[in-house]
């Protein structure tokens, strides 16, 4: 990922796939995206999605883990990009 990932917002078409990607089985992990893109939908950029779609291959007890600060990311998980999003999807109101 260059520099300019950080900066550049994802267009309509990338956001649309990213909520259809980020739709889960467990009710309390949709309920954490649906605020997270109600709140950063129009601000999202290619390093936040990259971030997110790192997350989505996670199993929901473990996604949910790491959105409530039961874990924190680990191995291949623990890059700027998910820790950002991370920061995001737990930020409360």
């Amino acid at each position: 990922m260059n520099a300019a990932d950080t900066n550049t917002l994802i267009d309509e078409r990338d956001l649309s796939k990213l909520k259809w990607r980020c739709r889960r089985g467990l009710l309390e992990n949709d309920l954490f995206i649906e605020r997270f893109f109600q709140r950063h939908e129009g601000a999202l950029t290619v390093f936040h999605a990259e971030g997110l779609r790192q997350l989505m291959d996670l199993s929901d007890n473990d996604l949910l883990d790491l959105m409530l600060a039961r874990k924190e990311p680990a191995d291949e998980l623990d890059r700027p990009d998910v820790h950002a999003v991370l920061a995001m999807l737990r930020t409360p109101q």
